[in-house]
């Protein structure tokens, strides 16, 4: 979100690039133009980022967005993409209009993030302003780094046509996946699911983990370090639920016939159906609100297959609004603004504040290419940025 106020939960907003992966409403370049409207003192402004998806689910609404997906490089990869991502995007329009018709018509993301985005805003009146954060907690180029990438071209088209935007200063905040509070809050929504269950049985059921797959030519070949940081979630909330209960890693949304990352979340319910257990958790840890992958991948097909094959499958309750997660934003981009301003944190607990989203404009992990990278644009973006901040 964008905000061209000093006191900025007066004001919030959602901006969008051009591309598939923001939420499409205000366009980037018109909340660049409206950011670079000071008066005395320059305004602080906050860009959420997040995944976008289609605002209703008509034939139009949904072709252009699975059109924009797939003709996005830095998202899929395809032979003779400009002529495949077409084709593809009108055989796949049906079947995933008919999906969203079925969570109630269109992707609930844009809510959820205007939503998280306000009270955000009000926790940061109690704190700080300013910085560009995401909402993907964990790092992947084909997330975060394609939306820098996004904004970089939309600040670079501004700075040609002389537009006074182009001289905005940022800093950003690239990932988050360790913090204490996205922890709690991720520990929260789980633990609510484990004690609907009987005490004999609430540690023996096995945790799914299940974040967004990507093309392993994106992990292994070019060392995207998004698996890792998927892991150290993981890993820093299973230390919190004190290791408790049997957990596994999943992948979920692959598309095409290409090898992913795995297992696959509905091959690993197939598997343990055949080992015999009976329930099973899924949290949805690489994802910061409900939306199709969510609402329907999760709650329609994945739970219609865990009934098929006997398994009871209960669902950890997305983040949107929960409490500690929006203190856990508020709170970043508070310790963040300290380091960068070098002022005191107001932040009772500073212990919160010694990791990557408060060494200052930006992260040290943020600078540092894949060693696989063969997009030209990442390593301007990164030099933009790293210049820009200091």
């Amino acid at each position: 979100m964008l905000a061209a106020t000093g006191r900025i939960s007066n004001l919030v907003d959602v901006s969008a690039t051009t591309k598939a992966k923001l939420v499409r409403t205000v366009p980037l370049h018109r909340t660049l133009a409206t950011a670079a409207k000071t008066q005395a003192k320059p305004p602080t402004g906050i860009l959420l980022m997040n995944m976008g998806g289609p605002s209703i689910s008509t034939h139009e609404e949904v072709g252009d967005f699975l059109s924009r997906l797939f003709h996005d490089r830095e998202l899929i990869q395809l032979p003779f993409q400009s002529h495949l991502a077409p084709l593809i995007a009108r055989r796949r329009t049906p079947k995933i209009v008919d999906q969203y018709d079925k969570i109630g018509g269109g992707s609930p993301i844009l809510r959820w993030t205007r939503m998280q985005g306000k009270a955000m805003t009000e926790l940061l009146d109690e704190l700080h302003p300013e910085t560009a954060p995401h909402k993907y907690p964990q790092y992947s180029c084909s997330t975060t780094g394609s939306n820098l990438n996004e904004l970089y071209r939309e600040i670079q088209r501004r700075k040609q046509r002389g537009a006074p935007e182009a001289n905005i200063s940022w800093s950003l905040i690239d990932r988050w996946p360790t913090h204490p509070l996205l922890v709690e809050a991720f520990t929260n929504r789980i633990q609510a699911v484990l004690d609907t269950y009987p005490e004999e049985k609430r540690n023996k059921v096995p945790i799914m983990f299940s974040a967004h797959s990507l093309p392993m030519q994106i992990v292994s070949g070019r060392g995207d370090p998004y698996p890792a940081e998927v892991a150290a979630t993981v890993a820093a909330v299973m230390t919190r639920l004190k290791w408790s209960n049997p957990y596994r890693v999943t992948w979920q949304s692959q598309v095409g016939p290409a090898a992913w990352l795995g297992p696959q979340t509905s091959d690993t319910i197939k598997g343990w159906a055949k080992q015999g257990h009976k329930d099973a958790i899924v949290v949805p840890i690489a994802f910061t609100s409900d939306h199709i992958e969510t609402l329907y991948e999760i709650d329609i097909e994945l739970q219609e297959e865990a009934e098929e094959h006997g398994i009871t499958l209960k669902r950890a309750e997305s983040l949107n609004d929960e409490p500690t997660f929006i203190r856990a934003m508020a709170e970043i981009c508070a310790s963040h603004l300290s380091a960068v301003e070098g002022t005191p944190s107001r932040i009772k607990d500073d212990k919160r504040g010694e990791d990557v989203w408060s060494q200052g404009f930006t992260s040290k992990q943020m600078l540092l290419r894949c060693p696989g990278c063969v997009n030209s644009i990442c390593g301007e973006q990164k030099a933009f940025f790293g210049r820009t901040s200091q």
